[in-house]
């Protein structure tokens, strides 16, 4: 399976993402911003960072990068897409997942180890996690609260599209503690906190995030 990270100007976290890929058993196939390329690849994943230094709002300029286009086409045909801390924000700016995210509450840039709660263990990004199952990944964001309208929060949440939800305490104000959301078929998923920061003992505050990558070479293989 070939799944493809994105290289944004400002990306931080692609090359962590390349080795969560390859620790999953896939092969990572790096994709450039200004291209209209995706080189066949299975999946994609829209890495951490500060894509364009986050002027105008953090992930809008990226949402229209050249490669999205063909990202947002792909998607809505069932190609797997993963957006992390920046990533989660480009794939709302283009549309792919419902609410914004805005300013962190506190006004304070957060990093931290932070537990969260898998909401939903049927999407593409999350199949080898159980539903409830408690894991712990590092969070860094400044622009990490996720915003919607109150209604749109009520059908979010009876749509069943909360993935991972923050728990013992919420790092940047985010409502209804919501950490992560998925698109209506469960192939695209966004989310804040940094599942690739957590797939090695040695650098990580467990392994718990290495689930997301596997998950989804197990649902393609399935598939």
């Amino acid at each position: 399976m070939r799944i493809g990270v994105i290289t944004f100007p400002g990306s931080l976290d692609d090359v962590d993402a390349v080795r969560a890929v390859r620790l999953a058993g896939a092969e990572s196939v790096p994709l450039w911003h200004a291209e209209h390329d995706l080189e066949g690849v299975d999946a994609v994943v829209l890495p951490g960072g500060f894509s364009y230094g986050d002027y105008l709002r953090a992930g809008a300029i990226a949402a229209r990068a050249p490669i999205m286009q063909d990202v947002v086409d792909r998607a809505r045909q069932g190609m797997p897409v993963l957006g992390i801390c920046n990533g989660f924000q480009v794939l709302c700016e283009a549309g792919l997942l419902p609410g914004a995210l805005t300013r962190n509450g506190h006004l304070h840039f957060r990093n931290r180890d932070q537990a969260l709660r898998i909401e939903r263990a049927d999407t593409a990004w999350t199949h080898d996690y159980a539903t409830g199952q408690r894991i712990v990944v590092p969070v860094k964001n400044g622009e990490g609260r996720y915003v919607a309208a109150p209604a749109d929060l009520d059908r979010i949440e009876g749509e069943g599209r909360v993935v991972v939800r923050y728990v013992d305490g919420n790092p940047n104000g985010s409502m209804r503690d919501i950490a992560g959301v998925t698109s209506e078929d469960g192939r695209v998923v966004g989310l804040m906190p940094h599942p690739e920061h957590a797939v090695e003992d040695l650098t990580g505050p467990s392994t718990d995030g290495l689930g997301f990558f596997t998950s989804v070479v197990t649902a393609m293989v399935a598939a």
